[in-house]
């Protein structure tokens, strides 16, 4: 049977029924977080011996035992499993098997509510970081491709018909300036959640003088969260914020993916995906099947309902409810395959193959429409007059020039001022600040 913690050295019988519901999956989540948690663990004891709780020799000893578990998880020799009730209880028992007594003092001044609010948010600023990574990366995949083939001429649909000649810069244009904001946005996130939790306990505090600025500080935390009724309140809203974050990139994500499950199609024929990314029909030897895409295009669902979920859970009232247990899984299980997904699309973009001459033929004269009732309306012809007169028009029409229908479209962005070294610009200075240097090709 299981010891738990919080029995108090009682020998009452624990339903284990009852104790399989209550702990569900959340000692396997918690390998995703032990990591963190150690960490945390350990800065606690230190903040302890700060205030004269641990003497200096204890403090080390168990900063030593902390780093002595971490190593053997991170080696497979530490098996976080249904022995234990979740991660919090296996380090103390760790601590205690190794230094008895000593171990039962870790727990001192703090709550398993704090342990996993700091736990979880360590997790979070690591994905959150992670996440502006990849946006970053696929911005600058996507860059590229715009500046490579930046006046490559290419239908531009609204309504999916065809409606104006555009451009391959224009399009992969776009996808670079969205997972910029996507980058923006993460960081954005990463930001306001940079408060450490540690050491407010249960929601209300302890009657120690904690050193949780010092604390914070080694955690890398930018500032303490300072209300401990807040600290509580703000769990599944934190990880609510980060899942958006990586639901906004999953949803340009998945518009990427129907782009490109339209153009690889034998009807339009504008795109070639490279081979790992495609596979075989079981039954029609003739196929190949765009699955990673396919796959990338349904995966923004999976953050989509983690934030649903989460948000279903968290109606509540103040301070600390164990309903709050089950954000853990919707949250990891959000973020990795977001992360996972997000991590595959670089790569993509930069394989991926334009036929330039079915680009081109599917640009038909009807598309010109456009053009031809812009000119005349420079010419100070209202541009309803000019509007109602190019289909007119565009019967006698010879062979349009795609070329220069697209250097004519001047305007600020447009595919003949695509502004992409503003992009590129806008892209190095948004990642130096994440990753401390600048992009380079």
């Amino acid at each position: 049977m299981k010891n738990y913690i919080w029995q108090a050295g009682t020998d009452d019988n624990v339903d284990s029924t009852i104790m399989e519901f209550m702990a569900g999956e959340d000692v396997l989540l918690d390998r995703e977080l032990f990591v963190f948690d150690i960490r945390a663990t350990s800065a606690h004891v230190a903040g302890l011996a700060r205030i004269g709780i641990l003497k200096k020799k204890e403090s080390r000893q168990l900063r030593s035992l902390l780093n002595d578990l971490l190593e053997e998880f991170e080696r497979g020799e530490f098996i976080l499993d249904q022995r234990y009730e979740d991660g919090h209880s296996a380090i103390e028992m760790y601590l205690t098997e190794k230094a008895g007594d000593l171990g039962g003092k870790v727990h001192t001044g703090r709550s398993r509510n704090d342990q996993v609010a700091v736990a979880t948010r360590l997790y979070l600023k690591d994905s959150l970081h992670h996440l502006a990574e990849l946006c970053g990366r696929i911005a600058l995949a996507c860059l590229r491709r715009a500046e490579r083939q930046a006046d490559l001429p290419m239908p531009g649909y609204t309504h999916l018909q065809r409606a104006v000649p555009s451009s391959v810069g224009l399009w992969m244009g776009g996808f670079a300036e969205a997972f910029i904001d996507n980058l923006v946005f993460a960081r954005k996130v990463l930001q306001l959640i940079d408060c450490s939790p540690l050491g407010t306990a249960a929601g209300y505090g302890v009657n120690l003088p904690l050193d949780r600025v010092g604390v914070s500080r080694e955690l890398g935390f930018e500032r303490i969260q300072v209300n401990p009724m807040y600290t509580q309140n703000s769990r599944g809203k934190f990880e609510i914020m980060a899942l958006q974050a990586a639901l906004h990139a999953m949803q340009d994500v998945r518009r990427l993916a129907w782009d490109l499950s339209l153009f690889t199609t034998s009807e339009f024929n504008f795109i070639s995906l490279p081979d790992q990314y495609t596979t075989g029909s079981s039954i029609m030897p003739n196929k190949a099947n765009p699955d990673v895409v396919e796959l990338l295009r349904g995966r923004a669902a999976t953050p989509e309902a983690a934030v649903a979920e989460i948000q279903a859970v968290i109606s509540l009232p103040s301070g600390y409810q164990r309903d709050l247990q089950l954000t853990k899984a919707p949250l990891i299980r959000g973020m990795q395959a977001s992360l996972q997904a997000l991590a595959i699309v670089p790569a993509l973009v930069k394989g991926l193959e334009f036929n330039e001459q079915a680009m081109r033929e599917a640009i038909s004269v009807e598309m010109f429409a456009t053009d031809l009732a812009l000119e005349q309306a420079a010419k100070g012809v209202p541009f309803r007059t000019a509007y109602l007169d190019a289909k007119k028009k565009l019967a006698a029409m010879d062979a349009p020039d795609a070329a220069a229908s697209l250097a004519q479209r001047v305007s600020p962005g447009a595919t003949g001022d695509l502004l992409l070294d503003h992009l590129r610009h806008r892209l190095e200075k948004e990642m130096s600040a994440t990753e401390g240097h600048p992009i380079t090709d």
